[in-house]
Formats: structure tokens, sequence, C-alpha cells
């Protein structure tokens, strides 16, 4: 019987762990114990991010957010709408939590504009559709990634977002760059693009890059396996919702009210 290259990893790799699995398994518990005695613990990574609209919306022309996130990132500026390309950028709350909505806020707490982006979903409908696995879920960390050679522009991850958290590239968007950031890649005509959490910049310790701009720290980013981090005791201690949370999505984007 000939076996297919997959079929001998197969094969291969249940005799490796048949063989090795007491010694993986022992080495695994070592380790732990030893993590344990030096009271340091881990946790796998699960970044989210928290918004104080309170603090949003004490300067509501502020717009340094969005353009840390464009400089950064080689996002094109349109004048057309039909062809904007966002990442993050602000709506009315009332649009942002409709569902929140009584009947009885006052006017001005519904022009409240609140930032918006990818909420990097526990469970991403955006990746299940996806035929070419352009968009993925990274197990490491939960950042719902973008591989721009992959996309075929087919926008079936726009139709299945629920939260018009991505963009589709119409013209050419190297065309409309106002400012060019070499460290990060351009995109070309026909590809679809989101917010990414900055994991160039995560590599490398630090906050992405709309958390680090907003000057109110209306914006707060960690890993909300921690329970140490600012996020997660901002979640702790104060009253937040998340976007469209009865659809299942799970998303990672928390709004303190």
């Amino acid at each position: 019987m000939k076996l297919t290259r997959k079929e001998f990893l197969k094969v291969s790799g249940a005799c490796l762990l048949g063989v090795s699995g007491k010694k993986l398994l022992a080495a695994l518990d070592n380790a732990t114990k030893k993590e344990a005695a030096s009271g340091e613990v881990r946790w796998p990574k699960h970044w989210g991010m928290v918004v104080d609209i309170r603090k949003c919306r004490e300067d509501q022309g502020c717009a340094k957010c969005i353009e840390a996130c464009n400089a950064a990132h080689n996002v094109p500026a349109f004048d057309d709408a039909a062809h904007e390309v966002k990442w993050i950028w602000k709506e009315p709350l009332a649009a942002v939590f409709p569902e929140q909505q009584t009947g009885y806020e006052q006017n001005a707490l519904k022009d409240v504009p609140v930032p918006v982006l990818c909420n990097h979903c526990d469970n991403p409908p955006c990746v299940r559709v996806c035929p070419t696995d352009a968009t993925w879920k990274r197990p490491e960390d939960g950042i719902v990634m973008m591989d721009w050679h992959r996309c075929i522009g087919c926008r079936y991850c726009m139709a299945a977002c629920p939260y018009g958290s991505r963009s589709f590239n119409w013209v050419d968007p190297r065309t409309h760059l106002t400012h060019l950031n070499p460290d990060y890649p351009t995109r070309t005509k026909g590809v679809v693009e989101k917010c990414t959490f900055c994991p160039e910049r995560l590599a490398k310790g630090q906050p992405p890059a709309c958390v680090e701009a907003c000057p109110d720290q209306a914006m707060v980013f960690g890993d909300l396996s921690d329970p140490r981090c600012e996020a997660r005791r901002l979640l702790a201690s104060r009253f937040a919702v998340g976007r469209r949370t009865e659809l299942g999505t799970g998303p990672n984007v928390y709004y303190l009210v």
C-alpha cells in the first residue's frame, strides 16, 4: 500500500506520541511545578480593549486614535465616501448600541461619538466564511488577522461581519496615501483590510497605535486572561457592554458606561 505524505506524517506522529508521550507529559508537569514554585503564573494571551465612553465624550472632536492608526498602517484617505477605508472610526452612540436604546435618552447622549473597530471576536464569523484562509484567528492570542496576498476580494467576510469592521479597496489605495510608513506594507486594489490590534507593535512590547495616541487614556489594551492587567481591572470595577453580544460572536472590545 502506498502512503501519501500527509498519511505518513499522521502515522509517524502517532507512533512518536506513543513512545514519547509519557516523557512529554512529565516535562510539562515539571515545568508547571517550577512555575508555581517561583510564583510566576503564565496565561495564554487573550488580547482585548476597553473603551471608556465617559472619557472619550469629554473631547468629542478628538481624532488622535484614528490619525495614529491611519499613519501607522498606511490607511488611504478618499474624498469619495463610497471608497472609504477605515480601521478605526467613530459613530454615534445610538448607532453603536441600537439594542440598548429605550427611546427616552437625552438627544445629546445619542450623538456622542464612540470609537469602533474590529472586535477580534472569540467566534469570528468572518473567519468561517473566508474561502482562502486569508483571514484567520491566531491561536496564541486570539487576534483576527488578515493575509492580503491570499485575499481574492470575494467580500464574504464583509457580509459576515456584523460590525462593519472591514473595508474593500475599490481602487488602488497606494495612490491615496497622505503619509507613507515604510515599515508597514501597503495594500492593493481588490483586497479587504481591517484593524489587526497592531501585532507588529505588540511583538515589541508596545500597545496598539490608537491606544498610545489617546490623550485621555480612554482606550486601554491588555491581556484579558491576566487578572492583574489594567483592562481586566477596569472590567471588574465598572459596568461594560460589548457590541451585539447576542449574536454569540464574543467581541473583545468592551465599552465602559
